[in-house]
């Protein structure tokens, strides 16, 4: 990754992108939503691809010249669909944020009512949070997790009958515990609500096969492609054929014009990455890996919210566990060159800019080659610098063994 043009150009610019280089290969990337393309990926996504508009969608394009972007975006869906089972599946969504708006409007009315997990039960801003604009359009009631730390499914079943949805949605950013697809599916049934899943956080884990697919129990299910699933920053709906024409016209032209089409390239690599044996070891090494972090950061005094993990990350609760805010724990671990994120855990007394958790994720650093041995490593650093988060001594102390320590896991060998 030379970037001779760019840096004849545009210095500036290059300086930032080569320091965010250093700052990735040097640091250990810990955010649950976070990982590392594929140079194939990246070739992708910076192709001649970004020149060209394509509004429509495959043999039914509005512009001229559609040759190749038909068949990038074939192979897209093609390729999605054999992955997840799906029986329709579109590739056009920005990202996870307009995938959930898309779907919301293909089959909901401005004031319908929506089933969604409340955010700091671990349910995502576009799940109903009142500062949203989908929140502002429909009618969203929050369900929450029980003192186990699991979802409630009789209170979710008893809301669904007192307020009668017309959709119920799964979902979240930072609930760690398997769902029970049958449960939402019978829930919805019994209500007549259509069923969907934003399944932004675990889509690389179904993709390899390191957790049962939901695609076939719900009528809609929105991801985005970046995350576990290790592609670039974009969104996916997949649905039920029924719901296959409101989709696509709720995405063209009703929320989106023309489609990102060295995106959808990039996608298409990142799906074929996935469909290979490797893709389903990864996957599996991920889940190992964040139970090893869970059992490791218990041992420390950590308390660990949900009562433990089933996917790639751990929602912890610092400053009950340690006596710190998400906030000094995330700047913290930043010092030392370690990035992860605050988070609010259930029922939170304090605020989401100064909560009382963080989120760690281990997809990325899974991405490196790291394994149960190297997590251990990590979980005794984490212990490390939340004891000695005002000691900017000792921060910088760790940040030397974590630079040193992450060198021999290149991001991009022979950067």
């Amino acid at each position: 990754m030379a970037y001779e043009n760019l840096k004849k150009q545009d210095k500036q610019i290059y300086a930032a992108i080569t320091g965010e280089i250093k700052r990735q290969q040097e640091g250990m990337e810990l955010i649950a939503s976070e990982n590392y393309v594929s140079r194939a990926v990246l070739e992708a996504l910076g192709s001649v691809f970004t020149n060209k508009y394509s509004e429509g969608y495959p043999g039914k394009r509005y512009y001229g010249g559609q040759d190749f972007t038909d068949v990038v975006e074939t192979l897209a869906i093609e390729r999605a669909k054999k992955i997840f089972g799906a029986e329709h599946v579109n590739v056009q969504p920005h990202s996870g944020a307009p995938a959930n708006m898309i779907a919301y409007n293909a089959v909901l009315q401005p004031g319908d009512t929506v089933l969604g997990m409340d955010l700091s039960h671990g349910g995502h801003l576009t799940h109903g949070h009142p500062l949203t604009l989908s929140a502002h359009i429909y009618n969203f009631i929050g369900y929450k997790t029980n003192q186990a730390g699991e979802i409630d499914y009789k209170q979710l079943e008893k809301l669904a009958i007192e307020h009668k949805p017309k959709l119920i949605l799964a979902g979240f950013s930072a609930y760690t515990r398997k769902l029970d697809y049958k449960k939402f599916q019978a829930i919805a049934k019994k209500v007549g609500a259509i069923s969907m899943f934003d399944i932004a956080h675990i889509a690389g884990l179904i993709a390899g096969k390191a957790i049962e697919n939901p695609v076939p129990y719900f009528d809609i299910v929105t991801t985005t492609t970046h995350k576990t699933l290790r592609g670039p920053r974009g969104g996916m709906i997949m649905c039920k054929q029924q719901f296959a024409k409101a989709i696509d016209k709720s995405a063209f032209p009703g929320f989106q014009g023309g489609p990102h089409m060295n995106n959808i390239a990039a996608k298409a690599v990142a799906f074929g990455e996935a469909l290979k044996p490797a893709f389903k070891t990864y996957a599996k090494q991920v889940i190992k890996n964040a139970k090893v972090l869970e059992t490791e950061l218990r041992k420390r005094g950590f308390e660990i919210k949900f009562g433990g993990t089933d996917y790639h990350m751990v929602l912890v609760d610092v400053f009950g566990s340690k006596g710190i805010t998400g906030k000094q724990a995330e700047h913290a671990l930043d010092e030392a060159g370690i990035t992860v994120n605050k988070n609010m855990i259930p029922d939170d007394p304090r605020s989401p800019m100064d909560p009382s958790g963080i989120r760690i994720g281990v997809q990325a650093v899974t991405s490196r080659g790291m394994k149960e041995k190297e997590i251990k490593l990590i979980a005794g650093w984490i212990e490390e610098i939340v004891l000695a988060h005002d000691d900017k001594k000792v921060l910088a102390q760790i940040k030397k063994e974590v630079t040193t320590f992450c060198k021999k896991y290149p991001i991009y060998p022979a950067v």
